[in-house]
């Protein structure tokens, strides 16, 4: 699948304010400073859409894109809005009061279980580090909301592939302690583009079964 126009749409405070639920919707999420907007940048091939921030917590808000996609790069479909792609607040460590990171996941929670259209939660987890505990919390939790997520290691370009190697091992050995099987998972890297065609692949075949639905 080709991406041939990705735009901001909204940011929003609550999911009631989110678009109509009336498209496929895929959000991502993962631990402040795990290169979430990078991966949607690459993922777009926008390098201006999602805002990159070396200030941990900077999203706070749910940030709706719509994106405009074809299935082959022969077929350039400029019209109508086929898909939403979301940006969500990251979890874990931000310099913010507690106040404000309760409200976080109280909005992240309510978006994640409340959204009708939301195919799939790409939870992002940075490959540079062994397992760790918040992203195995947060994971445990969509299991018991019964949500469907698949995992994105990201930043593999950063640390030797043996190292990287390890350290997803290490992550899918972990979630077997608690999971009898592990999710879909994808292996990125913004810098070298690594997984963008998988996962846009990925999300074409969800649209299609969407669409039949």
């Amino acid at each position: 699948m080709e991406i041939s126009s990705a735009k901001y749409i909204i940011s929003s405070a609550t999911y009631k304010q989110c678009p109509p639920p009336d498209r496929p919707e895929y959000a991502f999420i993962g631990r402040s400073n795990v290169g979430k907007s990078s991966l949607i940048n690459m993922l777009t091939g926008n390098k201006g859409l999602a805002k990159i921030s070396a200030t941990p917590g900077k999203t706070q808000l749910i940030n709706h894109f719509g994106i405009t996609s074809a299935s082959t790069p022969l077929r350039k479909d400029r019209g109508e809005i086929k898909w939403y792609l979301v940006d969500l607040p990251g979890y874990g460590y931000a310099s913010v009061s507690q106040k404000a990171r309760n409200n976080w996941e109280n909005m992240i929670e309510s978006y994640i279980r409340k959204r009708e259209n939301l195919v799939c939660l790409f939870v992002l987890i940075d490959s540079r580090h062994e397992p760790q505990a918040s992203d195995l919390e947060f994971i445990n939790k969509l299991g018991e909301w019964q949500i469907p997520f698949s995992l994105v290691f990201t930043k593999t370009d950063k640390n030797k592939p043996v190292v990287t190697e390890r350290n997803i091992k290490m992550f899918l050995s972990e979630m077997l302690k608690t999971w009898e099987t592990v999710p879909p998972f994808f292996i990125t890297s913004a810098t070298e583009k690594k997984g963008k065609a998988e996962l846009l692949d990925y999300i074409k075949d969800m649209n299609n079964k969407f669409s039949t639905n």
